[in-house]
């Protein structure tokens, strides 16, 4: 009996493996302005949403509120990258970059979540575009038609039109089986209400998704719309749906990462946008 419960027991201690939670914990030498300084975290990756590397700390983005953040406060790493939830569960509501709700109609109902940022599909991964997305406006579609798969630029001076040519774009996809993404950037909030009550009027809410970074939200958060935007639309297109996605606009979306990028110091440029905004 004694042998039998030694042969288990050195059975057993050959099977263990130590698995250490090794943690990396750095305190905050600066907060202000949605950016904050942490030293002490070596292994940090670009993917743990930090914005800018150096030898001794990093500058990181606060998505969240900032007010309670003191110099001294412990940053601890998390070891993943960002993520946002998808899924049919999005479909109808009105959600901030980060996928929580905005509208008042309780929680996402979705346990599935998707990387900001994704390697993009390689040239020859990608179908040639072949089959024409209709807007439902008769000068677009005949002169200037869209493809599916096809991106497009909508410039013009202000009140002009541009966010009325999209949004009957959204509103003509209706029964088309395409799912269309509104990503708000910069916009007022007055404007964002006003565009949602026309899209649920005409029934396009059903099959859209409003992701809204105001002008009131930090400079993060707008930053990171579009790129939450476009990873709940390739959940989509991973399940074979067609998704038309509009950035409005993308304009602001540059100004928030040129005060990102003049807050963590990065050397400016033309203009005093980062350099690599002109790429």
């Amino acid at each position: 009996m004694t042998e039998r419960l030694e042969d288990r027991l050195r059975q057993q201690i050959r099977r263990f493996r130590s698995q250490d939670n090794l943690e990396e914990i750095g305190p905050v030498t600066f907060i202000g302005d949605g950016i904050a300084r942490v030293i002490g975290l070596e292994n940090v990756m670009s993917g743990d949403m930090v914005q800018n590397l150096e030898s001794n700390d990093v500058g990181i983005i606060i998505f969240g509120k900032y007010e309670n953040i003191h110099e001294g406060d412990l940053v601890r790493r998390l070891g993943k990258i960002m993520e946002v939830p998808v899924g049919p569960g999005l479909l109808g509501r009105v959600v901030d970059p980060l996928g929580r709700p905005l509208d008042g109609l309780g929680r996402i109902d979705s346990n599935r979540t998707r990387p900001v940022e994704t390697p993009a599909p390689g040239i020859m991964d990608r179908q040639s575009v072949n089959e024409p997305m209709q807007t439902g406006i008769k000068a677009v579609d005949a002169l200037v038609p869209i493809g599916r798969g096809q991106r497009e630029l909508i410039i013009g001076d202000r009140k002009t039109g541009k966010t009325s040519l999209a949004v009957d774009a959204i509103i003509n996809q209706k029964g088309k089986d395409v799912i269309c993404i509104y990503v708000a950037i910069g916009q007022k909030r007055s404007t964002v209400t006003a565009l949602v009550n026309e899209l649920k009027e005409a029934g396009a809410m059903d099959y859209s998704i409003v992701v809204a970074a105001t002008a009131s939200e930090p400079s993060p958060l707008q930053y990171i719309a579009p790129y939450a935007g476009c990873a709940m639309g390739e959940y989509f297109m991973n399940q074979g749906k067609h998704v038309l996605i509009i950035y409005d606009d993308l304009s602001k979306h540059a100004v928030a990462y040129r005060a990102i990028s003049l807050l963590i110091r990065r050397p400016p440029g033309r203009e005093a946008y980062p350099g690599d905004v002109f790429y």
